[in-house]
C-alpha cells in the first residue's frame, strides 16, 4: 500500500473530545500524564492495602500486627454491632428482614408502574408499616423492642424513610401554601419555611430531643426518636418546599389558566397540571435533597441515637479493636456510598428519561 492511498482511521467524537480537553497543548499533556500517574499510584496502593495485604477473618486478628494491609477482621468480628446496634442478638433476623423490606420498597418506587400518587402512597405505607412492625413488635407473637434499643443501619434507614414519608407530603403543602393568592396565608407559610431554613439541623434536633418535653404535656411528648423524626421532617420539608416552588414558578401561567377555562377545580389543576411539571422541572434539586437527607441522618448520634456511625464507633471502641478504626470507617463510608451513589444515579436516569433541561 502506497503512502498516497493510506489513510488514518477517523477519530470518534469521544476520542476527539479527550484529545481536545487533555492533550491540546504540551502543558495540558504533561498535567494529564502526571495526574494519571498519581491516581494510578493511589489506586495501586489502595488495592494492595484493602485486598492483597489484608486480613479478613476474626480468628486471624493476631496476624494484623504483622500485616501491611487492612485488618478487616474487625468487620468480621463486630459487624453485628455496626448493622444492628443495641438490638437484641436473638432478634437480629427481624432487623435484617425489616431493612430488606424497606430497601425493596425504595427500589420498587423507582419502577415507572408505581409512579402515581395512589400507588406510591400505598407502597410506602405498606413497606414502612411492615418495617415498623418488625422492628417494634407487639403483634403476631413478636416481642416488643422499644426504639431506644434500635440502632445501626436499621435505625439509619428507619429515620430516612420516616423523614421522607412525613416530609414529602408536607413539602407539597408548604409549597402550595406559599404560592397562595391570599397574602396572609402566603406570608404565614413563607415565615414558617424561612424560620426553619434559617436554623441549623442540629439545633432543631436538639430542641426536639431535649427542650420539647419541658413545654409539651406528657401525653403529647411521645418517644424522643419520634420527636426527632418530626423535627427532621419539618426541616426536610421546608427545603424541599422551596425546590417544588421553584418548579411551580417555572410553569407558564397560561397552563393553569387553560385548566381553569376547561372547568378544572383547584385540586385537579394542582394534581394534573402543576405538580407533575413542578417535579419534572425541579427533579435534580429534589433528588439532591434526598441524598443530603440520607447523609444527615448521622447527625442524630449527637442527640443520643445509636445509628450506623455511632454503632461503628462502638465496634472499635473497646478491647483489641481500638486501633482498627480506619477499617470501620472505610466500611461505613462504603455503605453510605452505595446508598448515595444509587440515589444520584437514579436521579440522573430520571433526568435523561424525562429530558429535564431540554426543550
Amino acid at each position: 500500500m502506497t503512502d498516497a492511498t493510506y489513510k488514518l482511521p477517523p477519530q470518534t467524537p469521544f476520542l476527539r473530545k479527550i484529545q481536545n480537553s487533555l492533550f491540546s497543548s504540551p502543558l495540558n499533556t504533561l498535567l494529564s500524564i502526571a495526574t494519571a500517574v498519581f491516581f494510578i499510584f493511589i489506586i495501586v496502593k489502595f488495592v494492595d492495602w484493602a485486598f492483597l495485604s489484608s486480613i479478613w477473618h476474626a480468628e486471624d486478628e493476631p496476624l494484623c500486627k504483622e500485616a501491611g494491609g487492612a485488618c478487616w477482621s474487625v468487620i468480621d468480628a463486630r459487624h453485628r454491632i455496626i448493622f444492628f446496634g443495641l438490638f437484641p442478638y436473638e432478634e437480629h433476623w427481624r432487623s435484617t428482614v425489616a431493612c430488606a423490606v424497606m430497601i425493596t420498597t425504595i427500589v420498587a418506587s423507582c419502577i415507572p408502574w408505581f409512579w402515581s400518587a395512589a400507588k406510591l402512597s400505598t407502597l410506602w405505607l405498606l413497606g414502612f408499616c411492615t418495617f415498623y412492625l418488625l422492628m417494634h413488635g407487639g403483634l403476631f407473637g413478636l416481642s416488643v423492642i422499644t426504639p431506644e434499643r434500635w440502632g445501626g443501619l436499621a435505625l439509619t434507614i428507619f429515620i430516612f424513610a420516616a423523614v421522607s414519608i412525613i416530609g414529602m407530603p408536607l413539602s407539597i403543602v408548604l409549597a402550595l401554601g406559599r404560592r397562595s393568592k391570599l397574602p396572609v396565608i402566603a406570608r404565614l407559610f413563607g415565615l414558617f419555611i424561612d424560620f426553619f431554613r434559617s436554623l441549623p439541623l442540629l439545633t432543631i434536633l436538639f430542641t426536639a430531643a431535649v427542650i420539647t418535653p419541658f413545654v409539651l404535656p406528657g401525653w403529647l411528648q411521645g418517644d424522643k426518636l419520634y420527636r426527632v423524626i418530626v423535627g427532621f421532617a419539618i426541616f426536610f420539608a421546608c427545603y424541599q418546599a422551596e425546590n417544588i416552588r421553584a418548579g411551580l414558578q417555572a410553569i407558564p401561567s397560561g397552563q393553569d389558566e387553560a385548566g381553569l377555562t376547561l372547568g378544572l377545580k383547584y385540586m385537579q389543576r394542582v394534581t394534573r397540571i402543576q405538580l407533575p411539571q413542578a417535579f419534572r422541572n425541579s427533579l435534580p434539586s429534589i433528588v439532591n435533597q434526598f441524598v443530603i437527607t440520607f447523609k444527615e441522618t448521622s447527625i442524630v448520634t449527637i442527640v443520643g441515637f445509636f445509628e450506623i456511625l455511632a454503632s461503628g464507633s462502638a465496634a472499635f471502641g473497646t478491647g483489641k479493636w481500638t486501633v482498627y478504626y480506619i477499617e470501620v470507617y472505610v466500611f461505613i463510608a462504603t455503605i453510605y456510598f452505595i446508598f448515595v451513589f444509587s440515589l444520584s444515579r437514579y436521579g440522573a436516569y430520571l433526568e435523561r428519561k424525562l429530558r429535564v433541561g431540554h426543550g
